[in-house]
């Protein structure tokens, strides 16, 4: 039997300025928090390599925004920065990487509204160890398949108590998609709207990419993700890329995107925060692109990807 992965807790507590340490080993959450009776809650999860949190600033600004669609009053950012720096601490005090080596870890942050009539929300930091699935993923790419998620591209907007923009707890929905493209033989899953528009994954954002030939040979290379406006996650991971890609060279795009524009594409790969790049080898059993052009690319885009901070 393999040992649990070790895992640190830090608690945001106004008595602890730098947040409260706490024993993942021993229960920490009431039975009737809402975050573990009814989903009520918002989260981030984000990668640290080396002690240093990527894109933490994009992921605080994101978690404020997700309270702020479910009515969340949450510490601020500098609040969360000391817990943060606190886990991490701690966790390497706990388990010191060897020498030379650039360790990844998840960090997770959660905020639940609390017990019934609490007075503020509960909020904690979670530092975990990446797991060997994420990796592999991004090294042999991974199988999809296409779900309806069951909502038109315009129900964020006709409907924004749907929270269908926010990174909420109620993940119950993802989890189940992922269990169906999981019996399926599939690795993940892309939900498309009622509609037909390309929307996201239960985890991740959808890219694309296209590489053609201008009449002097030059390559040209754009990059494409689903509509922002189309009631999925924005993806900080996606807006990170954007920015290093167009410094680099490549041309940008947002939808509107079809299933066939999947297939059409040079390449397409799921993108996360923890997982990274994943390159999309095959669709409902259809391979995508060019393997070696998107081998191509994703070494590229990797590179572009490691220089973001």
């Amino acid at each position: 039997m393999t040992s649990p992965a070790p895992v640190v807790l830090v608690f945001l507590d106004p008595t602890y300025p730098d947040g409260r340490l706490a024993d993942a080993s021993q229960p920490q959450l009431m039975v009737t928090d809402q975050g573990a009776t009814r989903g009520d809650g918002v989260f981030e999860t984000m990668l640290a390599v080396g002690g240093n949190v990527r894109k933490i600033q994009a992921h605080l600004d994101r978690l404020a925004g997700s309270a702020d669609a479910l009515d969340l009053a949450i510490p601020g950012p500098d609040e969360w920065r000391r817990a943060i720096a606190t886990a991490l601490s701690e966790h390497r005090v706990q388990n010191p990487p060897a020498a030379g080596a650039g360790d990844e870890l998840v960090v997770k942050l959660v905020v639940t509204r609390g017990v019934e009539g609490a007075a503020a929300p509960t909020c904690w930091v979670q530092v975990s160890p990446v797991g060997a699935g994420a990796r592999r993923q991004r090294e042999t790419g991974i199988d999809v398949i296409l779900l309806d998620r069951g909502y038109d591209s315009d129900a964020a907007e006709r409907a924004p108590w749907l929270l269908l923009g926010a990174k909420t707890l109620s993940y119950a929905v993802n989890m189940a998609a992922l269990r169906h493209g999981h019996k399926q033989g599939a690795d993940d899953v892309i939900f498309i709207s009622t509609d037909g528009r390309v929307l996201e994954g239960p985890t991740s954002t959808v890219l694309l990419a296209h590489v053609e030939k201008t009449d002097d040979g030059t390559s040209v290379k754009r990059l494409i993700t689903p509509q922002l406006d189309s009631g999925i996650l924005p993806g900080t991971s996606q807006g990170a890329l954007f920015t290093a890609a167009k410094a680099a060279g490549w041309e940008l795009g947002y939808g509107p995107l079809e299933p066939q524009d999947l297939l059409d594409a040079d390449a397409v790969w799921l993108i996360s925060s923890v997982r990274l790049l994943a390159p999309v080898n095959h669709i409902d059993g259809k391979q995508v692109g060019t393997p070696s052009v998107q081998k191509e690319l994703t070494a590229e885009l990797n590179e572009l990807f490691a220089g973001i901070q």
